[in-house]
C-alpha cells in the first residue's frame, strides 16, 4: 500500500512540475507589440512587477519541486516537507491572485481609474499570459490536492479504530 501512496504523491509532484514550468515558460515568452498612430507600443511580462512576481514564484517552485523528486522518502528532511509543501501552496495561491488582478484590468480596463483595456491591441500577449494563468491555477490546485493526500496519509493511522 505504501508503494501505491508513493507512486501518487511522485506523479502529482510530477505533474505539479510540469505545470508550474510550463506556466514559466509560456509567461516569459509573453510579449506583443502594437502600432498606434506611428508609436510602438510593447506589451511583456517584464512590465508588469504582478507578472514578474508570478513568473519569480513560478520559478521558484519549479526548482523545489524538482529538488524533491530526488530526495529520499525515508530521509530526516523529508518531515519538512509537508511544511514546505504548504508555504509553497501559498505563495503559488499569492502570485495568482496578484497576476489575475492585473490580467483583469489588461482584459477589462478600470473605467474609475481611466485605464484602458489593452487585450483588443495585443492579443498573442493576452493568450500568452491566460495560457500562463491557466497552468498556475492548474499547479495551484494541484499542490493542495497534494497537501490534502499528505495529510490523510499522515492523518489515516489516528482514527483508526481498533477492535
Amino acid at each position: 500500500m505504501t508503494k501505491i501512496r508513493k507512486i501518487f504523491t511522485f506523479l502529482l509532484r510530477l505533474l505539479a512540475l510540469a505545470a508550474t514550468l510550463s506556466a514559466t515558460i509560456v509567461m516569459v515568452t509573453s510579449h506583443d507589440s502594437v502600432n498606434v498612430l506611428n508609436l510602438t507600443f510593447k506589451a511583456k511580462y517584464s512590465n508588469s512587477p504582478a507578472f514578474m512576481y508570478f513568473v519569480i514564484v513560478e520559478a521558484i517552485v519549479s526548482g523545489y519541486n524538482l529538488m524533491i523528486l530526488f530526495l529520499a522518502s525515508k530521509g530526516s528532511l523529508w518531515r519538512m516537507v509537508i511544511i514546505l509543501d504548504v508555504v509553497v501552496a501559498l505563495l503559488l495561491t499569492s502570485s495568482m491572485s496578484a497576476a489575475l488582478a492585473i490580467a483583469q484590468v489588461g482584459k477589462k480596463g478600470n473605467t474609475h481609474a481611466g485605464w484602458l483595456p489593452i487585450c483588443g491591441q495585443v492579443h498573442k500577449f493576452c493568450n500568452h499570459v491566460t495560457g500562463a494563468l491557466v497552468a498556475g491555477i492548474i499547479a495551484a490546485a494541484l499542490y493542495f490536492l497534494l497537501i490534502l493526500y499528505t495529510l490523510y496519509t499522515v492523518l489515516n493511522p489516528l482514527f483508526v479504530v481498533k477492535p
